[in-house]
């Protein structure tokens, strides 16, 4: 029978934040041991290696497992643990997750009322400040499994995402890099077809610009593109943004920042506890970004486990 740890495991990108990791993390490891929570630490030294620092943590008797960083970040700790928990049969209920949010984005935080400071969160460790939130699993071409932790997205946000990605792993690192990737998205980006169907049954079929999925409320620092989205209902929301005016996507835009975007006439909502996106043709066989990370292409099935994890909350 495995062992189980009772200290945490900090999975620590000391690239997250513009390179500000250090700076912050030294205090924290500080005011642990000060607080007396037992810890241990662990340095990713490239892209990819927090998943499987993760999945070895698990495997070692891990049960509190903390990534300090970015969304992208904790997207790879979550997968770790759950590709563990998939490899080994083991319940995912055992586990306890967080974030010590020193990236970039710092968007899953939002929908659990995470402070974005560090020492405020290590209080939250020290309260056994905990909530449970559901398990969204994404299965794309190849038969590639991933889990979301607050988001995924196909059109505008992949694109986005790819090429903040790209300029990241150029050497850029201001804010300036968003902007860039959102003009160059805007200039650039062509409609898909595709086919959503939801619990079984079509939703929408043809041409989009967009489609985000839901767990958390919160993407792309701030954006709500799915504001009735709950971590811990059982449902995934989805919002479509079919081929439109360009000039009536731009007057959308305030709604994606005020939470009202469900309630427009040319966006679509819904909500369900499965989700399949079908590319129409070989030229819509679109990338997917799950938490800010490029996962894949099209098509995918997306579906809530019925299975639940725990994280930290505020």
């Amino acid at each position: 029978m495995q062992e189980l740890k009772t200290e945490w495991c900090f999975i620590v990108n000391p690239r997250a934040g513009s390179g500000k990791t250090m700076s912050e993390w030294v205090p924290a490891e500080k005011k642990l041991t000060r607080l007396g929570i037992p810890y241990i630490t662990e340095f990713t030294d490239y892209k990819r290696h927090a998943l499987s620092l993760a999945y070895n943590a698990a495997a070692d008797g891990f049960r509190k497992i903390m990534a300090v960083g970015g969304d992208g970040s904790l997207h790879e700790v979550f997968n770790g643990v759950l590709k563990w928990c998939d490899d080994s049969s083991t319940d995912p209920g055992e586990f306890i997750l967080g974030v010590v949010p020193i990236g970039s984005g710092n968007d899953w935080i939002k929908s659990l009322g995470v402070p974005h400071d560090t020492s405020e969160v290590i209080d939250l460790l020290a309260r056994e400040s905990y909530g449970r939130i559901d398990i969204i699993k994404v299965k794309s071409v190849g038969g590639k499994i991933r889990y979301i932790a607050n988001g995924f997205g196909i059109g505008f946000d992949s694109h986005v995402c790819k090429r903040v990605n790209m300029l990241k792993e150029s050497g850029f690192r201001s804010k300036a890099i968003y902007l860039n990737a959102l003009r160059h998205t805007i200039l650039h980006l062509k409609p898909i077809n595709i086919r959503v169907d939801v619990d079984g049954k079509e939703f929408f079929k043809g041409a989009a610009y967009s489609a985000a999925i839901g767990n958390g409320r919160f993407s792309g620092s701030g954006m709500r593109q799915v504001p009735l989205a709950r971590m811990d209902d059982s449902i995934i929301d989805i919002m479509i943004v079919p081929q439109i005016p360009i000039t009536q996507i731009f007057r959308q835009i305030p709604r994606l920042f005020n939470g009202t975007v469900h309630e427009s006439r040319e966006i679509l909502y819904t909500r369900g506890k499965s989700i399949d996106i079908i590319p129409l043709d070989s030229q819509s066989q679109d990338i997917i970004e799950i938490d800010g990370e490029i996962e894949g292409r099209l098509p995918v099935a997306v579906e809530v486990t019925g299975q639940t994890i725990n994280v930290i909350k505020g």
